[in-house]
């Protein structure tokens, strides 16, 4: 199994899951996104961005028929992304979509890859307990004032997702204080303090965008978002059950906990 990996700790998990279910594994690593740390357990290489054609061509030495796109990567303009010879051509397939909006481009990734002749699987193909669990994952539960934030969240982020901005809202009091777009969500939170009002703290709420490709995109959390919900004050974090990757999840609860902080998973 081949793994293209980005930042953060999710490439080292799903190699690790793989191994243990007896699968052999290659790593490209995205240079400056993935964490040399944690390809060090695995066979793996460091690539450019635009060297798309080499990362096929590794994959294919070694015998990778199925491949998992894992880990953030912050996108490039087309400009400077330099693409080889090979990663040209792949690229000129892609087409329109490379214009578009994140689902687009990474719906026509996946196409040209499996029209390559790989397999594309999800993360959570490999470990499927990284999808979140429906319910209340920690001690504190939503109160009725809370569930209203949410019902709002979720209205909006489905007219968001729709014209795919972003993944995730922040609502406080049934007010929309801030919307995920190319900054991300950690970045989005950051601007929180500057915008809460008095009263009953704001709640984040993330969901997978309608008709999102579930093997490339689907939204993550992690200990960090849990960190950065703390600084912002937030007393609830939000996510879409069976669609949202929990990255470290008992350290989420734990630290949700320790802030009396509510974690659901919901089904919109």
């Amino acid at each position: 199994m081949g793994i293209i990996a980005g930042g953060g700790p999710l490439p080292g998990q799903v190699a690790a899951a793989a191994r243990a279910a007896g699968r052999d594994v290659f790593v490209a690593g995205i240079e400056g996104f993935a964490e040399p740390s944690v390809l060090a357990p695995y066979a793996h290489q460091f690539f450019r961005l635009g060297a798309i054609g080499a990362m096929c061509q590794a994959f294919r030495a070694r015998g990778c028929a199925e491949l998992v796109m894992i880990g953030p990567v912050k996108r490039p303009s087309f400009l400077s992304l330099r693409p080889d010879a090979e990663g040209a051509r792949l690229l000129a397939r892609v087409g329109r979509a490379a214009f578009m909006g994140d689902d687009g481009l990474l719906a026509a990734i996946v196409r040209v890859l499996s029209e390559e002749g790989f397999q594309i699987l999800g993360a959570h193909d490999i470990m499927g307990t990284l999808l979140a669990p429906e319910g209340v994952l920690t001690s504190t539960p939503p109160d009725a004032a809370a569930m209203a934030d949410i019902e709002r969240a979720v209205s909006a982020l489905k007219l968001i997702g729709a014209a795919d901005i972003g993944q995730a809202c922040v609502v406080q009091q049934g007010i929309i204080l801030a919307v995920e777009a190319v900054e991300g969500t950690d970045a989005m939170m950051a601007r929180i303090p500057l915008l809460v009002r008095p009263g009953p703290a704001a709640i984040l709420v993330k969901l997978a965008k309608p008709g999102q490709e579930r093997r490339a995109d689907l939204p993550t959390m992690g200990p960090e978002t849990i960190r950065h919900a703390c600084d912002a004050g937030l007393r609830g974090v939000v996510f879409e059950a069976d669609s949202t990757i929990l990255a470290d999840r008992p350290s989420m609860v734990e630290m949700a906990d320790a802030a009396g902080m509510f974690l659901l998973g919901i089904r919109p």
